[in-house]
């Protein structure tokens, strides 16, 4: 059985699906053409969809947009992910392979002024962050963002907004990473990566103009089990630059005739870190909660059906992420790995750092303090949001109109935190 399963994990499927695809919608015809790249001299599309043995085939648009009402969706030859240019593959992409690297940009378009990147893991990301300001940049976002969650970014899709330079291309090969999507590569980085047979290096050149799909609207398709369709325009959040946070209203609430307000403002940073979070989380399936700090992330809960239990999820996470960063800095290995040894009788010298790591990551409470909590939706209570405050955090970004808002603004003045409100859902199924 576990053979035939490594087997069709190679399987390379026939690609049955059309060359050409029409979607008509009243009398606007939407035409698509399906996308593939030369491998070996023979042209093929992608490996597979979301599991061996689903057919899949992509598409870019080709001819026609929709209006509806005031919004004109996205103009046929502005591609992105449905322009890649595999520059090198070994096994050639898949489904998740492409929709991770168009998660990336949908994240990646609103940082252009930053050097940022994204470690995508199955459409959601593991990590995301900003380089500094001094300094190769893009270097340090990636270790940043790897660091977050090294252990999830294993396999994962890395997301780099700008050229790709020898040092970044040199950090990225010392882990196993299947797919890395950039505008550009430096002279010399193929060589680095060709060392990694099983890499696909895809080459997006719009990616360098990624800010004009800030804005864009498509439409998103969602199939259903009997074959109906639902279909929406694309989320697009009004909040999209640090000038646009900085504008946003301090929490607030009238209950019972008495105004609730947010006592302090925020700092410069904790408005960055806002602005960051907050566009990160349009990327994130929900509900979700994540936290941030120093244009990082540093916990990002996922797709959970409460709010308080994904605010307990990203904050584990962020426990138990820095305690692997610590083990893995200090002595080569992961913790649970390490872990599993001394348990075992292995490294029977190094019982200690696991004592001395069990015991500082309470106390620096997982990374949290001073972190920003970003909630894609409202807290109905404020059992949520006292699980970041309880870590301290110092500042809080969400959407508000909870007709509770006034106790999670209590919270938050209690422990003197900051909050904004956006003033806008950000949920992503």
């Amino acid at each position: 059985m576990a053979e035939k399963l490594q087997t069709a994990y190679k399987t390379i499927l026939g690609d049955n699906f059309p060359p050409t695809l029409e979607i008509k919608l009243g009398t606007t015809v939407l035409k698509y053409e399906k996308v593939g790249w030369d491998i070996g001299g023979e042209v093929k599309g992608l490996r597979y969809g979301e599991n061996p043995g689903q057919e899949a085939a992509m598409y870019r648009l080709v001819k026609g947009n929709l209006v509806l009402g005031d919004v004109q969706t996205i103009q046929p030859g502005k591609w992105l992910v449905s322009d890649t240019e595999l520059l090198q593959s070994g096994k050639h992409p898949g489904k998740i392979n492409m929709t991770d690297a168009d998660n990336a940009l949908n994240i990646l378009r609103y940082f252009a002024d930053e050097q940022v990147v994204a470690i995508m893991k199955h459409n959601n990301p593991s990590g995301v962050a900003m380089g500094a300001a001094i300094g190769n940049s893009l270097l340090d976002a990636y270790q940043k963002a790897n660091d977050a969650d090294r252990l999830a970014a294993f396999g994962g899709a890395i997301a780099l907004n700008k050229a790709v330079d020898k040092a970044t291309a040199e950090a990225i090969s010392q882990a196993y990473a299947e797919v890395i999507v950039a505008p550009e590569y430096e002279s010399g980085v193929m060589d680095i990566f060709e060392k990694k047979k099983n890499l696909r290096v895809m080459k997006i050149a719009n990616m360098a103009r990624l800010k004009e799909w800030v804005g864009e609207v498509v439409i998103d398709f969602k199939s259903l089990i009997d074959g109906g369709l639902i279909l929406q325009t694309s989320y697009v959040p009004k909040a999209k630059t640090l000038k646009d946070i900085k504008k946003l209203p301090l929490g607030y609430h009238e209950h019972k005739g008495e105004m609730h307000k947010i006592t302090r403002a925020p700092t410069e940073q904790e408005l960055r870190d806002m602005w960051f979070g907050w566009l990160v989380e349009s990327g994130v399936t929900s509900n979700s909660v994540l936290y941030v700090k120093n244009g990082a992330t540093v916990g990002i809960g996922t797709g959970e059906q409460d709010r308080v239990g994904v605010a307990e999820i990203a904050r584990d996470k962020a426990y138990t992420k820095l305690k692997d960063r610590l083990c893995f800095k200090e002595t080569g290995k992961s913790y649970n790995e390490l872990l599993h040894n001394v348990l075992h009788g292995k490294d029977p010298d190094l019982i200690g750092v696991i004592v001395d790591i069990d015991d500082r990551v309470p106390r620096l409470k997982g990374g949290l303090e001073g972190s920003v909590m970003v909630s894609d939706a409202f807290f109905p209570f404020r059992d949520g949001v006292d699980v970041g405050l309880e870590q301290g955090v110092t500042a809080v970004i969400q959407p508000g109109g909870s007709e509770r808002d006034f106790e999670v603004i209590e919270a938050c003045n209690e422990r003197k935190a900051t909050m904004i409100f956006s003033g806008q859902r950000s949920f992503k199924h």
